[in-house]
């Protein structure tokens, strides 16, 4: 028996112990021995003044006004100033790519299935709870609003989720992609930020590893040029910042998820992040209008006792995780069976 086997016991741990995802992320993986570009968009945003600050990505939509992953978030979300947007996919019974954080529907849709047993036929009939009600989306849906004219200079922050079938979704995510033009005369290798694919389905896409253990995300800097989305209770640690500055170091892009409170904010613009993952867009712009380098934010109280009980068990999952799993990434030329990715 081993700590991760004392720690899966215990009824409080969080769900990152769960057997099934701690599984997937220790399978080993042999990145392919390819190179990837830099992102087009891996600069600071300027605000009104001339200062550097942070892109405003839309974390699942305006989920501040809208229900989340939803159309309605994504277009309140751009008509509010964001810079990007960020979405979750997982794939149906059927094959069609949705956008859901979730594997269950039940906190959104009230409806207490998983999306994997289910048809698009069937998902496309259930509405949010939250209002505005608002139906299931596809990836397409999404993608289809990039050809607006507004939408020219957006661009798309994918998460991927492990717990799917990850070829075939590779497939049916890379095959979405080829069916929508973006418009404008664009591509959408300048437009997807985080797609952990292989080269085989995304050849010329810039890929993003999200995460939130730097430990684990530090395996990734074996790959050339790739940027990191890092957890905010994670990045706020010591480790966090000499993780920054080791990417920085690089010419690596680092984003931030999720971001809310003004402290978090000014945080994030002081250690020169590329982006952040906000619920609440207007907030997160206005920070940055008015943003002043001298005043003093305190951490909400809530955040600070929730930042030293994730790093606490962040720090129990890296311990226990190299000792069973070790390194579990590595580079190097592979044969097509063999191409995984994190």
């Amino acid at each position: 028996m081993d700590l991760l086997d004392v720690v899966q016991k215990l009824s409080f741990a969080p769900p990152v112990f769960h057997p099934d995802f701690i599984s997937k992320l220790g399978e080993k993986v042999v990145l392919p021995d390819a190179s990837f570009p830099k992102p087009t968009h891996n600069s600071n945003a300027v605000d009104s003044k001339g200062g550097a600050v942070p892109q405003a990505i839309a974390h699942r939509g305006h989920t501040a006004k809208y229900p989340e992953n939803t159309i309605e978030a994504f277009k309140g979300a751009v008509h509010a100033g964001a810079h990007a947007v960020e979405t979750d996919v997982r794939l149906t019974k059927d094959g069609v790519v949705v956008l859901s954080h979730d594997s269950n529907l039940k906190r959104c849709y009230g409806k207490d299935k998983q999306i994997k047993d289910c048809t698009w036929d069937e998902l496309k009939t259930f509405y949010t709870i939250q209002e505005p009600h608002s139906p299931l989306t596809r990836l397409q849906d999404l993608l289809e609003l990039f050809q607006r004219p507004h939408w020219r200079n957006i661009w798309i922050l994918v998460d991927v989720k492990i717990d799917s079938d990850s070829e075939e979704l590779m497939q049916r995510v890379a095959s979405t992609f080829r069916r929508v033009d973006p418009g404008h005369g664009s591509r959408w290798q300048d437009k997807a930020k985080f797609i952990p694919l292989c080269s085989q389905y995304f050849p010329g896409f810039a890929i993003t590893n999200i995460g939130f253990s730097t430990a684990y995300s530090s395996q990734i800097f074996d790959v050339t040029d790739t940027g990191f989305t890092v957890a905010q209770a994670t990045i706020v640690s010591p480790s966090g910042r000499r993780f920054i500055q080791k990417a920085h170091r690089q010419d690596r892009s680092v984003y931030c998820w999720t971001v809310n409170d003004k402290k978090s904010m000014d945080w994030c613009v002081k250690n020169k992040l590329e982006g952040v993952v906000t619920d609440d867009i207007p907030s997160f712009l206005s920070f940055c209008e008015t943003y002043n380098e001298e005043a003093s934010h305190q951490w909400p109280r809530k955040l600070l006792l929730w930042l030293l009980y994730f790093n606490f068990w962040i720090f129990i999952f890296g311990i226990a995780f190299r000792q069973r799993y070790g390194s579990c990434i590595k580079t190097g030329a592979t044969s097509k069976a063999e191409k995984k990715w994190v």
